[in-house]
């Protein structure tokens, strides 16, 4: 079916046109003369890699050694060249050669991208704007496809190695890399001005709580707290908005599990990066093309609980699921997490309402919110702001109810003081001087903090 929908888009000319060298476009003042140049060097490279396609094995490329491929591949483009009377200089085939290399085992023009560590997010509108996020800020790349069934062969790519499927009937699909980088991919007919395709890289390295100190998104006494807390097997909730760091503080905060505990995740597209060993992790299955088959989190979480859990780690709650969650967090599961798109951690609060109620059962809301309360005991809200760095906003307790309210208190808080000159938050986390009441099942546990973790004078790290 995917195949159909690719040969139904126009495609390109297959006829390749001679190139400019490489000096003449850098030489070359108008804008059209550039596009030309780029056009005729995207149509070369696929019309060499059709050719490549008819002659290549590939079955075995996976078993061949890397460096014995690209001698194959080398040769074999020199070959295409020379039967098409083409002429290029060496600077040229070796870049050739490389992002051929990337079409027939990679992502073609995303392979760059994807190796190009300060990159975040690569966001392709369409199959000539491609544009990155780089230490916060969006920036427009020259990475083009050669058209639009050539964008659509990528994804393809993408979601079939996950078995999952992208077609009109089902025009959108999430699914992640082999590291685990989130990918979603929107086409016709919902995308309108073709397909659209976005990757959440994560890094080679997973970031720790030291990493985020470093980064200024907290200080290094919020940071004791946060690794207290999971020692202390507190339930957690991560607060943010899209794009705020949400599963990166759950990844960071996680490397504190004891690795004597089970833990089992459960995730839309399996992204989380634990470093224990007795980890299990689930991930939800679409419906099939008939409709039927779908798994959703919901049913994993009630599965999980079977499976004699020590602690659940759900990577997002967005539906009914979160009942099933917040019950194994009140019955023996202590120390489990989630995250959860708010914008405030009252807003959080609110949120989990919401999800609760979307199970259809007619519950009492001060029972949900009874639940809320006595199931979750701290709430961690993150934000992304102008500047583009990511921070830890407030830390919170929730302390339980009053009436038919849940009540918390901010351990710590972001004061923000204005911005810099060049446009820079200016601001810092502090500590409200309120003493927290988990500081007694900190202690309890044998869980010790650095003595200048409450900073009374309002000052921290």
């Amino acid at each position: 079916m995917f195949t159909d929908y690719l040969n139904r888009r126009k495609t390109a000319p297959t006829n390749v046109v001679q190139l400019m060298p490489a000096t003449a476009v850098q030489e070359a003042a108008p804008h059209h003369e550039i596009d030309l140049e780029l056009q005729n060097w995207l149509e070369l490279k696929s019309s060499l890699h059709e050719a490549m396609l008819n002659r290549l094995n590939l079955s075995v490329i996976d078993k061949m050694d890397p460096v014995e491929f690209k001698r194959q591949i080398a040769g074999l483009v020199s070959q295409l060249l020379l039967d098409q009377e083409r002429t290029l200089g060496p600077d040229r085939v070796k870049q050739l050669i490389e992002e051929l290399i990337f079409e027939v085992t990679g992502l073609g023009p995303l392979e760059p991208l994807l190796a190009d560590p300060t990159i975040n997010d690569i966001l392709v509108n369409n199959h000539q704007k491609v544009y990155v996020e780089r230490f916060g800020k969006l920036e427009k790349t020259q990475v083009r496809f050669r058209d639009e069934r050539h964008l659509l062969r990528i994804i393809d790519k993408i979601v079939s190695s996950m078995g999952r499927r992208v077609d009109e009937s089902q025009p959108w699909v999430d699914a992640r890399l082999p590291d685990g980088s989130r990918v979603n991919a929107i086409i016709r007919p919902c995308a309108v001005d073709g397909p659209s395709l976005s990757i959440r890289k994560f890094s080679a390295k997973p970031y720790s709580l030291d990493r985020l100190v470093e980064a200024k998104a907290l200080t290094h006494p919020a940071a004791a707290i946060l690794r207290g807390l999971v020692e202390a097997r507190l339930n957690v909730l991560i607060s943010g908005g899209t794009g705020s760091g949400k599963t990166t503080m759950l990844n960071a905060m996680s490397a504190f599990i004891d690795k004597d505990q089970r833990i089992v995740t459960i995730e839309d597209a399996a992204e989380l990066q634990l470093q224990q060993d007795h980890v299990v992790r689930l991930e939800t299955r679409p419906s099939s093309i008939e409709g039927t088959g779908a798994i959703t989190q919901r049913e994993l979480v009630r599965n999980a609980l079977r499976m004699r859990p020590d602690r659940i780690i759900v990577g997002e709650v967005r539906g009914a699921e979160c009942f099933d969650m917040l019950q194994a967090m009140n019955t023996g599961h202590d120390g489990s997490m989630t995250t959860v798109h708010a914008n405030t951690v009252r807003d959080a609060l609110s949120r989990l309402e919401q999800m609760v109620t979307m199970m259809g059962a007619d519950i009492p809301m001060a029972t949900i919110r009874s639940q809320i309360a006595s199931s979750i005991d701290i709430i961690v809200q993150l934000s992304r702001h102008s500047d583009g760095k990511r921070r830890v906003m407030s830390i919170a307790e929730v302390n339980g109810m009053e009436g038919d309210v849940i009540t918390m208190q901010e351990i710590f808080t972001f004061r923000q003081l204005g911005k810099g000159e060049g446009g820079e938050v200016l601001g810092e986390l502090v500590y409200t001087g309120i003493r927290p009441q988990f500081m007694e099942k900190l202690t309890a546990t044998g869980v010790k903090l650095p003595p200048d973790v409450f900073n009374f004078d309002g000052v921290t790290g």
